[in-house]
């Protein structure tokens, strides 16, 4: 038996259901194994290897299916793999998918780009079918008040995925070789399956009953106000971040800056930020709610882009403010997800989970990525200074827009707004 009828609803009464949250840990983890072997671990690999930076750089294509994932994600939400399980049942699949393209890899040499393009991006269509299944299977079943945990339980997963993945892919390749490296990451990422078998699902069968039941669609998602509502905000907040995260490590280089330390700023930081960014997001996110953090940290993001504006331009001098600032917007990223996450959730629907949060997550991350895309023509034409400085009013707006939408939308959109006591309600 892949999954049971036990009702997660049944399991809080009154207390944490620490279960749910292990089993959220385990299929975040199983994500984010493999995601960084591909993302952090073979690039740097290849390289070695000699292969041509612009080969590597068709590796980004990798993403593709992350950014389209909208597009069969009612698919998902549709389909029942299983008589007994529905999303347990597409973890499984996937998860056993991307096992075996791991192991697939066995089979090529490291320096053989396109069978391993070829593989990744298998893997990449079977993560991203993973992910649309597990952030339904939270949405639906994390309660309001627990969803700031469920989305930190989230981002620290995936700061221990980039350890596991990316850091010791890279070790594990350098002392063991190819093979090794590749059966290592196979074997752990067998370990996150057992989260899969311990889901709970109350899905009705679609053999059950007479009633007919709702068609899982993207036009679903678009007739609800407050889902459209929600989907202007994911298209706005992040707008600016791209803009900035794709230049920072050149201008970083071009301000003399060495590469030692932009890699621990750009990378080993990441994991650090990751858990203790996901764990203050969380607290906040309880005490306050949503709007008033997603205010504070769009602030806060608006200053550091700012320093990095008035660094370019010469008002501020020395190497200490760009450490400050590069730090702390990694930390701010990973607090901003955690919140926008459960915004996200707040109006996902018990029919199609898996649909709403994707299309509101994919919204985020392509304004993200046409910002990154662009950001390179927008510093050769003006500049690095105009360029923060664009960054940092488009940041500004973006936040105040945010505020104006959930403060006029605050009844409709009730995870918008704290409630007295730490809790937010529906």
């Amino acid at each position: 038996m892949i999954a049971t009828d036990t009702s997660p609803a049944v399991e809080a009464a009154g207390k944490p259901r620490y279960r749910l949250f292990v089993v959220l840990a385990g299929l975040y983890l199983a994500q984010g194994i493999p995601t960084y072997l591909f993302a952090a671990a073979l690039p740097p690999i290849l390289r070695e290897q000699d292969v041509s930076r612009t080969a590597i750089g068709f590796f980004s294509i990798l993403l593709l299916p992350l950014v389209l994932k909208f597009l069969w994600a009612p698919l998902v939400d549709r389909v029942r793999p299983f008589a007994r399980s529905h999303r347990a049942g597409w973890v499984i699949i996937t998860q056993c998918g991307i096992i075996a393209a791991i192991l697939s890899l066995m089979a090529v040499e490291p320096n053989d780009v396109w069978a391993i393009f070829a593989i990744g991006f298998l893997a990449s269509l079977l993560l991203s079918t993973q992910d649309i299944a597990t952030d339904g299977y939270a949405s639906k079943y994390l309660e309001p008040e627990e969803r700031p945990i469920g989305n930190a339980i989230q981002g620290g997963a995936v700061a221990f995925g980039v350890i596991a993945g990316g850091t010791m892919g890279l070790v594990l390749y350098h002392y063991a070789g190819w093979d090794v490296m590749l059966g290592t990451i196979a074997l752990i990422s067998l370990l996150p399956l057992a989260a899969a078998f311990a889901m709970r699902e109350t899905d009705p069968a679609s053999e059950q009953s007479g009633a007919r039941l709702s068609r899982p669609s993207i036009m679903a998602f678009l007739r609800r106000p407050e889902a459209r509502q929600i989907l202007w905000i994911a298209l706005i907040y992040r707008a600016s971040e791209g803009l900035v995260k794709a230049m920072e490590g050149s201008y970083l280089v071009d301000a003399g800056i060495p590469l030692d330390i932009i890699g621990y700023l750009s990378g080993a930081s990441a994991a650090t930020a990751g858990l203790a960014g996901s764990v203050i997001a969380a607290i906040l996110l309880r005490r306050w709610g949503v709007a008033p953090v997603l205010g504070l940290l769009g602030s806060l993001r608006t200053v550091c882009f700012l320093v990095f504006a008035l660094h370019a331009s010469g008002a501020i001098l020395g190497v200490w403010p760009l450490y400050g600032a590069s730090a702390f917007q990694t930390l701010i990223r990973y607090m901003e997800i955690v919140a926008l996450y459960s915004l996200f959730m707040s109006v996902t629907s018990s029919e199609q989970p898996g649909t709403d949060f994707t299309i509101l997550a994919c919204g985020q991350l392509i304004v993200y990525l046409a910002g990154s895309m662009s950001s390179g023509a927008l510093a050769d034409l003006l500049g690095y200074s105009a360029l923060f400085g664009i960054s940092a009013a488009l940041s500004g707006a973006a936040v105040v827009a945010t505020m104006l939408m959930l403060r006029a939308n605050g009844a409709t959109v009730g995870m918008a707004v704290a409630t007295p006591g730490g809790g937010q309600g529906r």
